[in-house]
């Protein structure tokens, strides 16, 4: 049965952005072809464009499409439904002249009672919790047909978060003017966007805002072997094979970590103890890969948590990667709460993508979750056939948490034991595959991340490639056989 599951996840939205109409002399004086509400009237096949598992609605009216162009981007990141307003009359070229005084848009904005019809309608209106507003601006104000939106429904209870498209208004008092016209609504300050607003820019807008909505349990946490990646609880997709840097030296991280990002590998695990964290940004800047594609781990220690803001700071200047997609409390110790709730307000500020702990089990995190208001993203521990955490994993999970392994392969002075155990290098035969591919597959297969660290090119290359087979339910018994509970380090 599908369970929904309430998390936090830091998002905004970003809904339209159009050429802006100014009613000074410099706006009027540009060309005629800037100075046309230029609207885009194609309708969509469906009236309402579903998606699956999505409480949010992106509602958009597009003037030069700039606005339709960043509905798009808020509903992609956000896998929110999309729902474009369509004039019954659609806007001609002679509407749309505002170097016109009569044209029928100056004769609208100017009238604050005009209300253009609709083509359609939006239907379940009640399933949405949140509803993002988009708009053009023209002459200062939205246009009208965005007041009979708001106007033709009950948004009662709902979230409403506008936003504007121009080339140079912000979204000033257009958004207080709509305000007034809904009742029961929680509505949100809004954002204005520009015709070079990008992903990476409305991105960042919705990682600003918490709002918290509902997700099916599928979404979260489920691992798509396909395309190697989990969706973590704060809507971030994860990289489930990656490189754990501890004990490389700057040199000796800095070209493991070039080694993985030329084969295909896209998760990196450093932390402040490493020592490598300048390595690890050089890395990623000198890598020629786009840096939305690589996902970056950090730890903070017990020793930075009275402190944590500055030991924050540090970590984003000597990664010097723009942001840090997970940051984690790298062990529990006095101040971790404190440090936590810390991250929680670098969240808030875009800076720090996904928040988690390390090292941290049941009794712990029964006694951390209750004081913190982002649920963790992740839980990284030591996780091996050795030490399979049999209790642990499937709590956390049960949390809507990922897991991830640190010592996959057993841990330094214990990785070469586990490789040449007989079931493990049988099953690996069968496969034809190495020792360690059949250990990190397994991981894979029990939904725990991996992240083998390695200074040699080969198996940095090998320990990628786990995904052209797959583990009987046998072998994967077989291995669970081997479990001592025997923890190798605590690091």
């Amino acid at each position: 049965m599908k369970k929904m599951i309430s998390i936090f996840i830091v998002f905004i939205l970003a809904l339209s952005i159009t050429a802006c109409a100014e009613k000074n002399t410099e706006s009027n004086s540009s060309t005629a072809e800037e100075g046309k509400y230029s609207e885009i009237t194609e309708a969509v096949d469906d009236d309402l464009q579903k998606t699956d598992n999505s409480n949010v609605l992106v509602v958009y009216f597009s003037n030069t499409g700039t606005t339709e162009q960043i509905a798009k981007l808020i509903g992609e990141i956000l896998d929110a439904d999309m729902h474009q307003i369509i004039a019954k009359a659609p806007y001609t070229d002679e509407d749309r002249d505002y170097t016109n005084n009569s044209s029928r848009c100056n004769r609208e904005q100017a009238d604050e009672t005009a209300r253009p019809e609709i083509d359609g309608n939006v239907e379940n209106l009640e399933q949405y919790d949140t509803i993002f507003l988009g708009y053009p601006i023209w002459h200062g104000q939205a246009p009208r047909i965005i007041s009979t939106f708001i106007e033709s429904y009950d948004f009662s209870d709902k979230i409403i978060i506008p936003f504007c498209t121009s080339h140079s208004s912000g979204i000033g008092s257009s958004a207080d003017n709509l305000h007034e016209l809904v009742q029961g609504a929680t509505w949100k300050e809004g954002e204005r966007f520009s015709v070079d607003s990008d992903k990476q820019e409305v991105q960042k807008w919705i990682d600003r805002l918490g709002i918290s909505f509902h997700v099916t349990e599928e979404a979260v946490g489920v691992f798509d072997m396909e395309n190697k990646k989990v969706k973590l609880n704060s809507g971030y997709d994860m990289p489930i094979v990656g490189l754990g840097t501890y004990a490389l030296s700057d040199e000796e991280c800095y070209n493991s970590v070039r080694a993985l990002l030329e084969n295909g590998g896209r998760l990196i695990d450093t932390a402040y103890m490493y020592h490598n964290e300048a390595a690890v940004g050089r890395a990623v800047r000198d890598s020629g890969v786009p840096r939305e594609e690589i996902f970056v781990t950090t730890k903070i220690y017990p020793s930075q948590f009275g402190n944590p803001k500055a030991a924050i700071d540090l970590a984003l200047e000597t990664l010097d990667i723009e942001y840090i997609d997970l940051m984690l409390l790298h062990h529990p110790g006095k101040g971790d709460v404190d440090a936590y709730k810390t991250m929680e307000q670098y969240v808030a500020d875009g800076k720090i993508k996904s928040i988690g702990l390390s090292n941290w089990y049941i009794k712990e995190l029964e006694n951390f979750l209750p004081q913190v208001s982002i649920t963790p993203a992740v839980v990284q521990n030591e996780i091996h056939p050795y030490y399979q955490e049999t209790d642990v994993i499937p709590y956390i999970q049960n949390l809507g948490i990922v897991v991830e392994s640190w010592f996959p392969l057993g841990g330094r002075g214990y990785t070469k034991e586990l490789l040449i155990n007989e079931t493990i290098m049988k099953i690996a035969e069968n496969h034809n595959v190495s020792a360690a591919q059949v250990i990190l597959r397994w991981d894979l297969q029990n939904g725990v991340i991996v992240m083998p660290g390695s200074s040699n090119p080969k198996h940095i290359k090998e320990n990628l490639d786990v995904f052209d087979f797959e583990l009987s339910e046998d072998e994967m018994n077989q291995i669970r056989g081997l479990n001592r509970d025997e923890k190798h380090d605590w690091y």
